[in-house]
């Protein structure tokens, strides 16, 4: 086995490919084979639909794109294809939870697989608690307009004060609705995948539905004039309109599409992860792709653009062009349903690498206990549930979304630079899905994806990089001396 260990250093010292797969043999320390491709599919929308698509899309359209938001949806599609076909590739090779960290862990080394488990702490943990305080203002505003009112001090955190639905500007003590859901979902999560999977799919049947009503309801009541021009003139400032407006429009709206790779989380609890991973990882990339590009002509053609610029609620402006009032309510539940499959499938996708980063001794050992009943690594979940319940407490929100993009942007580039590497050094380990023109497609993918980093603005690269020595900090303070592949170098 030292054989197989392309070792520049430790730092970069890859883990064999022949023990990553050892790892997905049955026993009672492996997770359940329950999923199917249509369950796949399910997870995958439900954690790319969230709220994003309701919001984003206007502020992205109003400040960045105009019509054309359509054009940054595609490029932002474009760019998640890329890293779609390369994790598709490595989910049918590899079909471990780990996701992007085994993948860099077998091509790179361990502190490259380090810093992209890290980086997916933004997408998962942070965003679940970030979407769950969505979700409990939803929930208040839904509850106010059914004529319940909770108490302001238990639905606000204390640093970050909140608009009541009466007007009201509130700083409260606990946000419980946000810790309530993080709990339910965690219990759900801990009883079993099955029946988290099936949830899902009730949750996404439900926000589906309603975007499908909103295009085709508002597509009859759309004004051209609206269109024109379609691309607005660049105002002299790279990123107000023009193509460079696209360009940063589509960096933002990323946001829309991140969870599909949480697809990938699961390989280790489908039925046949070789055939149905990539039906997973492509098929909900393509369903959200065609009712994201749809949602956005429709939004646009109802109102214009600008209208949408410092609107609370973008989608309510476009509504009020057509004459169904009954619109609104049923876009606040499939915002409500949408934040609730995407907590559910990023707590799933968050417990599963720490699942994996644990078993590799880079994190506490307590991360991989699987339950004896339900085959679920139930620790990991209860620890999450306290770590992201308490961020739905009491964190204030503030632009979680545009770091968690570029976090998560940096881990698809990475995984796209991993799929020539892995060609190299095993090229004859069996691919059951094959990216197509290698290296032409990931290099694609890795530029596509920079891009957009790029055009997130140098704001958020510093935070990427305060993010990024944090982890490294816990990498050589814990993760190096507890590494299991460490300690066997070190054994020979």
């Amino acid at each position: 086995m030292a054989k197989e260990i392309k070792l520049s250093s430790q730092l970069f010292a890859t883990k064999p490919l022949a023990r990553i797969l050892a790892e997905t043999d049955g026993g009672t320390h492996s997770l359940r084979r329950t999923l199917g491709p249509w369950n796949l599919v399910a997870l995958g929308i439900g954690a790319i639909i969230g709220a994003g698509l309701f919001s984003l899309t206007g502020i992205a359209a109003a400040e960045h794109a105009g019509p054309a938001i359509a054009l940054s949806f595609v490029l932002a599609a474009i760019a998640c294809a890329f890293a779609g076909f390369c994790y598709s590739e490595f989910a049918t090779m590899i079909p471990i939870a780990g996701s992007a960290y085994t993948y860099a862990y077998a091509t790179m080394g361990e502190l490259i697989a380090w810093i992209v488990g890290w980086n997916l702490v933004l997408e998962y943990a942070v965003g679940a608690a970030t979407v769950s305080i969505s979700w409990s203002a939803y929930v208040v505003s839904l509850l106010h307009d059914l004529g319940i009112e909770l108490p302001p001090q238990l639905v606000a955190s204390p640093w970050q004060p909140v608009q009541l639905p009466s007007g009201e500007l509130v700083h409260g003590v606990i946000n419980l609705p946000a810790v309530l859901i993080v709990v339910l979902i965690s219990a759900l999560l801990i009883v079993g995948i099955k029946e988290s999977a099936l949830v899902n799919a009730i949750v996404v049947t439900i926000k589906v539905g309603v975007v499908i009503v909103f295009i085709a309801v508002g597509a009859w009541y759309v004004k051209p004039a609206n269109y024109v021009p379609f691309i607005p003139e660049n105002t002299g400032v790279f990123g107000e309109f023009g193509w460079s407006g696209v360009l940063r429009a589509a960096g933002i709206i990323f946001f829309a599409y991140i969870g599909f790779d949480a697809v990938s989380t699961a390989a280790q609890e489908a039925r046949h992860p070789q055939k149905d991973m990539p039906v997973g990882i492509i098929g909900s990339l393509a369903i959200c792709t065609l009712l994201y590009v749809a949602f956005s002509v429709v939004m646009t053609g109802l109102a214009h653009y600008s209208e949408f610029k410092g609107a609370a609620a973008p989608v309510a402006v476009a509504i009020a062009y057509t004459p169904f009032e009954w619109l609104r309510p049923l876009v606040k539940l499939a915002i409500i349903s949408g934040f609730t499959s995407v907590i559910l499938v990023m707590l799933l996708g968050q417990s599963r690498v720490f699942f994996s980063m644990a078993h590799d001794g880079l994190l506490p050992g307590t991360f991989s206990q699987i339950h004896h009943r339900y085959r679920t690594p139930y620790r990991s979940n209860l620890l999450l549930m306290l770590g992201v319940g308490a961020m739905g407490a009491f964190m204030p929100i503030s632009v979680v979304a545009q770091m968690t993009s570029i976090g998560t942007l940096f881990a698809f580039a990475i995984v796209c630079a991993g799929i020539p590497l892995m060609r190299r050094s095993h090229p004859h380990a069996p691919r059951p899905f094959r990216t197509p023109l290698v290296p032409l497609l990931p290099i694609c993918g890795v530029a596509v994806n920079l891009l957009l980093m790029y055009g997130l603005g140098w704001p958020n690269w510093i935070r990427l990089l305060g993010w990024l020595a944090i982890g490294l900090v816990i990498y050589f303070a814990y993760g190096r001396h507890h590494s299991r592949l460490r300690q066997e170098l070190a054994a020979k």
